[in-house]
């Protein structure tokens, strides 16, 4: 190879680096201002003065703005790049942090909500497939799959730990944190402009629902992961949405930093729970993934039941683990059994499914606060993930050894 060749050869390789560097900043910080509002809800509860019905309420309006995003706009970077609608995904982003920043009433919270949940639905699916483009490098086949767990997982995490420790040390606890956001939002866009496009060949454009299917071949592995993962990922939203209110209503714990940290360590927890499915059968990944949940829905239940902080903290993180394993176990699923012109619909229905359980069941624990009381809705909710799970691990069971080869260990 001629010294010209091994340059434009380099500069290629520098250039994709890069660009994956930029979309990555650009993913993580779109799933970042996504959760800044988690530990700031108790301050939002009392300044506008709503209820707890009302918190999972907002909470629910994000995963439902996800969950129309990913139907309607689902296919949107196939037809004209990855480029526009990641910058799209940032330019919502930083509307949705706007109107937070400015906001003086609920309808402001619920607007903001919904163009977060939009953002995110956009930047999932545009970013990660640039980021299988542009980082291809056959001796580590799976660094931009691991590049977009923790751009993905990371940016949650982040979001609300930035916001719980802002708030804590800060002055304006509910205007500082938008600020920061806002800010790193708009250094993304600009990161962005110098991102090479990495769809050739486009379609052309089309908005129309996506329409959700499931292969028979995998109807039942598909119902047994979405079942676990829906379990966590209800699971996540109802912590997500009532921590904040645990910890100041039957722990009265006022700090922030403390309240997002339950939900920080739940969002870490699901991305080391992904990259576990990589050295697990199918079949195992599971089964450990139900047991998991069945032992945090416990801790999480006796946290509620004594106002004990730590089985709080350890539950989450089971919690995370447990349902990052599951939606690891599902797209792997998906992506082995599915044909490749079909694996988009079939990927959408798993997520579709996996968003609305994290805002429904928050609601229905929102309501059910009214009735009982937050302990008695927490843990009556913490039986039902249990049940779940153990359905699930029953399943397995008596389905013997059919399912172990579904995949190859790694």
């Amino acid at each position: 190879m001629s010294n010209a060749s091994q340059a434009d050869g380099g500069t290629a390789r520098s250039g994709s680096t890069s660009g994956a560097v930029r979309v990555a900043f650009a993913f993580w910080i779109t799933l970042v201002g996504t959760t800044v509002p988690t530990p700031l809800y108790p301050l939002y509860e009392m300044e506008f003065g709503f209820s707890s019905l009302t918190v999972t309420v907002i909470y629910a309006v994000y995963a439902l703005g996800v969950v129309v995003g990913l139907l309607i706009f689902g296919r949107l970077s196939d037809q004209i790049g990855r480029r526009p609608v990641i910058l799209t995904a940032l330019v919502l982003s930083v509307a949705a942090d706007a109107v937070f920043l400015a906001a003086v009433d609920l309808a402001m919270l619920v607007v903001g909500r919904v163009l977060a949940g939009l953002s995110a639905a956009l930047v999932i699916g545009a970013a990660t497939a640039a980021l299988a483009e542009l980082i291809k490098d056959p001796r580590h086949p799976r660094r931009a799959a691991t590049v977009a767990i923790f751009a993905n997982l990371g940016g949650l995490a982040t979001g609300t730990l930035l916001a719980g420790i802002v708030s804590d040390v800060a002055p304006e606890p509910l205007r500082l944190p938008w600020v920061i956001v806002l800010v790193l939002a708009v250094v993304g866009i600009i990161a962005m402009i110098g991102v090479p496009e990495t769809v050739a060949q486009r379609s052309p454009l089309t908005l129309r629902p996506q329409r959700l299917r499931v292969p028979p071949n995998i109807r039942g592995d598909f119902v047994r992961s979405a079942t676990t993962a829906g379990a966590g990922f209800a699971a996540l939203g109802v912590l997500t949405a009532v921590s904040g209110l645990f910890l100041g209503m039957v722990l009265h714990e006022e700090s922030h930093t403390l309240a997002a940290l339950v939900v920080f360590l739940a969002f870490a927890g699901a991305a080391f729970g992904q990259l576990l499915t990589r050295v697990l059968s199918s079949r195992t990944a599971l089964a450990c993934a139900c047991a998991g949940l069945i032992v945090a829905a416990g801790l999480l239940a006796f946290s509620m039941w004594m106002a004990v902080l730590v089985t709080l903290l350890i539950g989450s993180t089971i919690t995370g683990v447990a349902a990052g394993v599951a939606v690891g176990d599902g797209i792997t699923t998906i992506t082995m059994k599915t044909a490749p012109e079909g694996q988009a619909e079939v990927v959408s229905t798993f997520f579709a499914i996996l968003f609305a359980m994290l805002g429904v069941p928050a609601v229905g624990v929102g309501l059910l606060i009214q009735v009982t009381g937050l302990r008695a809705a927490a843990e009556l909710f913490s039986a039902v993930v249990a049940v779940l799970a153990l359905v699930v691990l029953i399943s397995l069971v008596r389905g013997g050894p059919a399912r172990a080869g579904a995949r190859p260990g790694g």
